[in-house]
C-alpha cells in the first residue's frame, strides 16, 4: 500500500510540473493573486469587530488544515485575524488549503482544554457542505473514467448543480449558495446562511436523505427505485425542469448509449418486461443505415414509447421505468458522508489543485451551462500574465482571475455580508430590549 501511495504521490508531482505547478509558483500565486481579504470577510460573517454584538472571537475559532509539500499535514490551525492567516499562508505555502467548522475553542490550543464536562472541544458551526464527483458516474458514462473529464460528461456537473441549487433555494429556503470548481474532477457547494451552518449533525443528514437518490453499491445495475404512484415533488420538479430534457437532447448522444448491443442491454437490463427486451432486441437486431446519433435517439424512444404505451399495465414497475432510468443516469450523486457531519474538511475556494494547474474558482449556478473547466484560469498562466506586465501590484481584475473574484464579491460576498450584519445587530438589538425589560 506505501509503495502505490509513493507512485501515486510521483505521478502528482509530475503531472503537477506538466502543468506548471511547483512550490516556487505556488509562493508568487500566495504573494500576488490569493484573495485574503474576501476569504476572511467571507469566514468571519460580519465578525469583524465593526457591528454592536460581534463575536470577536469566531474567526479565530475556524479551523484551517494545509497540506504541504511531500504531503506534510497540519490540521488544527487557527488565526485571530487576516494577517495571521495570510503571513502564515504566504510562509509555509500550502499545496491545499481545507476548511473545517469553526469550534467551541480556538482549536489550535484545543489540548489546554480538558475533555470532559462542558469544555468538551467540540464543533458549533460549519456550513452545510456537498462534494460531488465525476468518477462517481463511471458506470453511467463512457468517454472517460476516474479524475478524467471532457465536455461529453462534464454537464453532468452542469445538471447537478442545477438540481440541488434549486432544491436549496426553493424546498429549504436559502439564500446564500456558493459552487466552486474543485479544480479537476467535480464541484463542491456551500451553504452559508446562518441557520444551515447552525444545523445539527442530525438535521443535516435529514436533508442529505432528502436530496439523496441512488442506492446499492457500485456492482448494483439499477440504482434507483422510485416509490408510490407518483414523484415527489422536489424529484418530478428535477425530472421535467432538468433531467429528462438533458438525458433525451445531450446525454444519449453524447455518451452513445444504445449505440452497440452492450451498452443497449445494460439499459434494457433495467427493464422488469420480458416481452418489451424481447420486443426492442428484435427490432434492433438489423442494422440501421442512419448516422450513430441517429440510433440512439431513435432507440431511445421506442423503448421510452413502449414503456409508456400502456400495452403492459400488469408489472408494476413498467410505468415507472423511464423515469427510473433518466434517474440513474443524470441524477446528481452526492459524496453523502461529507455533508452529514460539521467536522468534514473541504478545499478552500481560489486553492490551486496540484495535477492540474487549475484554481478552484466559484461557478455561477445560473450560468453553469457556460462554465468549461479547461477555461479556468491556471497557476501557470497566471504567472505569464504577471511576467508579461499584463497585471501590477493591485490590479487583480486585470487577470484571468478577475471576473471569478469580482462574481464571488458581488454574487455572493456582498449580500452575504448584509444579510449577516442584518442578523448580528437584530440579535444585539434583541438582547438589550431583553436587559431592559429585565
Amino acid at each position: 500500500m506505501e509503495i502505490d501511495d509513493q507512485e501515486e504521490n510521483q505521478k502528482t508531482k509530475i503531472e503537477g510540473i506538466r502543468q506548471g505547478f511547483n512550490a516556487d509558483y505556488l509562493k508568487i500565486y500566495y504573494r500576488k493573486f490569493f484573495p485574503y481579504a474576501d476569504m476572511f470577510k467571507w469566514l468571519s460573517y460580519g465578525n469583524d469587530g465593526k457591528h454592536p454584538g460581534c463575536d470577536q472571537s469566531y474567526f479565530g475559532r475556524r479551523e484551517f488544515s494545509f497540506t504541504l509539500e511531500n504531503d506534510i499535514y497540519l490540521r488544527f490551525q487557527s488565526f485571530d485575524n487576516v494577517a495571521e492567516m495570510e503571513k502564515s499562508i504566504k510562509e509555509k505555502c500550502p499545496f491545499k488549503i481545507d476548511i473545517g467548522p469553526v469550534y467551541n475553542v480556538d482549536p489550535a490550543k484545543r489540548q489546554a482544554y480538558a475533555q470532559s464536562g462542558d469544555n468538551v472541544f467540540r464543533p458549533v458551526e460549519r456550513e452545510l457542505i456537498f462534494d460531488i464527483d465525476i468518477s462517481d458516474y463511471d458506470d453511467v458514462r463512457f468517454c472517460c473514467s476516474g479524475a478524467d473529464v471532457c465536455s461529453r460528461c462534464w454537464p453532468l456537473m452542469s445538471v447537478s448543480i442545477k438540481v440541488i441549487d434549486t432544491a436549496l433555494r426553493e424546498d429549504f429556503g436559502f439564500s446564500h449558495v456558493l459552487w466552486v470548481y474543485s479544480g479537476r474532477r467535480g464541484v463542491h457547494c456551500w451553504v452559508c446562511d446562518g441557520r444551515a451552518r447552525r444545523l445539527s449533525n442530525e438535521q443535516r443528514v435529514a436533508i442529505t436523505e432528502y436530496l439523496h437518490v441512488h442506492k446499492g453499491n457500485e456492482n448494483s445495475l439499477k440504482k434507483v427505485a422510485l416509490s408510490g404512484h407518483s414523484l415527489h415533488p422536489f424529484l418530478g420538479r428535477a425530472y421535467n425542469e432538468v433531467l429528462r430534457a438533458f438525458f433525451e437532447e445531450n446525454f444519449v448522444t453524447a455518451q452513445n448509449l444504445f449505440s452497440t448491443k452492450e451498452l443497449y442491454e445494460r439499459i434494457l437490463k433495467m427493464v422488469p418486461d420480458e416481452s418489451i427486451i424481447s420486443e426492442l432486441e428484435s427490432k434492433w437486431q438489423d442494422s440501421n443505415k442512419r448516422s450513430r446519433d441517429d440510433i440512439n435517439l431513435t432507440r431511445w424512444m421506442h423503448l421510452k414509447h413502449l414503456l409508456q404505451s400502456g400495452k403492459h399495465k400488469g408489472h408494476q414497475g413498467v410505468r415507472k421505468c423511464v423515469e427510473e432510468i433518466v434517474f440513474t443516469f443524470t441524477y446528481p450523486r452526492l459524496d453523502l458522508e461529507v455533508s452529514k457531519h460539521m467536522n468534514h474538511l473541504l478545499k478552500a475556494p481560489f486553492c490551486i489543485h496540484p495535477k492540474t494547474g487549475r484554481v478552484c474558482v466559484p461557478i455561477d449556478p445560473e450560468r453553469c451551462d457556460e462554465f468549461d473547466p479547461s477555461e479556468v484560469p491556471t497557476l501557470s498562466g497566471l504567472l505569464q500574465e504577471l511576467n508579461d506586465g499584463i497585471i501590477g501590484e493591485s490590479e487583480m481584475e486585470n487577470t484571468s482571475l478577475g471576473k471569478s473574484i469580482e462574481y464571488f464579491r458581488s454574487s455572493f460576498l456582498h449580500p452575504l455580508l448584509r444579510s449577516c450584519k442584518e442578523e448580528i445587530e437584530s440579535s444585539y438589538a434583541a438582547k438589550l430590549q431583553s436587559s431592559r425589560s429585565n
